[in-house]
C-alpha cells in the first residue's frame, strides 16, 4: 500500500515536471492548437486521428482556448502520453 501510494505520487510529479520542459519542433514551427482546424491538427500531430482532431476542436469550441498541455490532455482521445509526445508540435498562443 505504501509503495503503491509512493509510486502514484512519484508518477504525478514526473508528469507535472514533463510539462515544464520545452522542446521545439524540427522545423521550428508549432501548431497553435487554439486556432487550428481539425484538418491541420490531423496532419500535424503524430498519432492523432481525424476523429480525435474533431474532438479537440469540439472541446475547444465548448470550453474555450487551451492554456496548457495538461488541459489539452483532458480531451477524450488525447492521453497524457500523447499530449507529451506532441508537446514540441503545439503552442497555446
Amino acid at each position: 500500500m505504501f509503495l503503491e501510494k509512493l509510486f502514484k505520487t512519484a508518477s504525478a510529479a514526473i508528469f507535472a515536471a514533463s510539462f515544464t520542459l520545452s522542446a521545439s519542433a524540427s522545423d521550428g514551427q508549432r501548431l497553435n492548437i487554439n486556432t487550428a482546424t481539425a484538418e491541420e491538427i490531423d496532419k500535424t500531430l503524430v498519432f492523432v486521428s481525424e476523429n480525435t482532431a474533431r474532438k479537440i476542436v469540439e472541446y475547444r469550441n465548448h470550453n474555450g482556448d487551451f492554456d496548457s498541455l495538461q488541459e489539452f490532455a483532458e480531451v477524450e482521445g488525447v492521453s497524457k502520453r500523447l499530449a507529451r509526445y506532441n508537446r514540441s508540435r503545439v503552442s497555446f498562443e
